[in-house]
């Protein structure tokens, strides 16, 4: 892999260990057939159940798949389901009404947990942000101020990093927990002093909020923590749909190396059709990651590079005190899947 996020990442890996997105109901479709070994036999068509996020990063690949035929050529139909969060899809895929979903970096603990095992590594994100109203303009004004977040996601970890960077914790603020889609309208009626949250609400925050201040992103914290969004699927599905998945995957790599090479304008229309909002605001999210190809996660699964990413974040999920125990990075990321699907 050879983007700038990802060489200033290994620049300093080895010296910041430290560091002190997460319904409708469906039909489940019956248990595919497989063989002895779990894997499925290849020649049926597949209906799959797929949770996204309504955003350009969880559907940049995924729409892309299927506008361009990609899934179609693997066999495969995709209907899709949007969710708020992370854990709530994980959550739904544990219910057996999704199959396979999307996750930013927060929901990546309840995979370290074994609540999900991640198949395919989607990009890099810098779309969380920590942003302050009228009266926060630095990190350190967060002191005693009223912040929202979204527990369990991404939005907490940028906020209990941005906090350590201000030498603060969350008792040093008024911490408001609430939904995703709640946060835009509590920074734009002055309800709250700052929030903690991801793109497009992000963005649309800073662009109608009055006097608005992006206090940090995850670029800010690029020297010592790396934000990862995932596909993923249960333990149980893994175990019983290997070739559903590895079709699945090498679909998702085709539409990665479309998507990525400089084709943010069609992309963005494919978003706004599924997610029924307007192009403008779904092309400015065009910056909210570093795009990865199916070419550079293959090649990264099998030079250790995307291990270590995810190693990393564990670590730093350690740290922060979110997880309670190491675990193997090989017992919860199917890098075998990611380097098949590239064959």
């Amino acid at each position: 892999m050879k983007k700038k996020i990802i060489a200033l990442l290994l620049a300093f890996v080895m010296v910041f260990s430290f560091a002190a997105c997460g319904s409708k109901e469906q039909t489940k479709e019956p248990e595919k057939e497989t063989n002895e070994d779990g894997a499925g036999t290849g020649d049926e068509e597949l209906t799959l159940e797929v949770a996204y996020m309504p955003n350009y990063g969880s559907l940049w690949a995924v729409t892309t798949a299927i506008e361009k035929g990609y899934f179609e050529e693997e066999g495969i139909k995709v209907n899709l389901t949007s969710f708020q969060d992370g854990p709530t899809i994980i959550s739904a895929m544990e219910s057996g009404s999704i199959d396979i979903g999307y996750i930013g970096h927060g929901a990546h603990k309840l995979c370290i947990q074994g609540n999900a095992k991640i198949f395919a590594l989607s990009h890099i994100s810098n779309g969380d942000a920590v942003i302050g109203g009228p009266e926060v303009k630095t990190l350190e004004d967060l002191k005693g101020k009223k912040v929202a977040y979204s527990s369990g996601t991404s939005s907490e970890d940028i906020l209990k990093n941005a906090l350590t960077k201000a030498n603060l914790t969350m008792d040093d603020i008024e911490a408001v927990e609430m939904e995703a889609a709640n946060i835009v309208t509590a920074m734009l009626s002055g309800g709250v002093d700052a929030c903690a949250t991801w793109s497009p609400n992000s963005l649309k925050i800073l662009e109608e909020a009055k006097d608005a201040t992006l206090l940090c992103d995850n670029m800010t914290f690029i020297d010592s923590t790396v934000s990862l969004a995932s596909w993923i699927v249960t333990p149980s599905y893994a175990e019983k749909n290997a070739d559903a998945i590895l079709r699945f995957t090498k679909a998702l790599y085709k539409a990665m190396d479309y998507a990525a090479d400089d084709h943010y304008d069609e992309v963005a229309e494919y978003v706004a059709a599924e997610t029924k909002t307007d192009y403008d605001s779904v092309y400015a999210q065009r910056g909210d990651a570093d795009w990865l190809t199916g070419k550079e996660v293959a090649e990264g699964a099998a030079d250790g590079t995307v291990a270590e990413y995810y190693k990393v974040q564990q670590d730093n999920f350690l740290a922060a005190g979110a997880i309670d125990k190491e675990v193997p990075v090989e017992d919860y990321v199917m890098l075998d899947n990611m380097i098949e699907a590239a064959k």
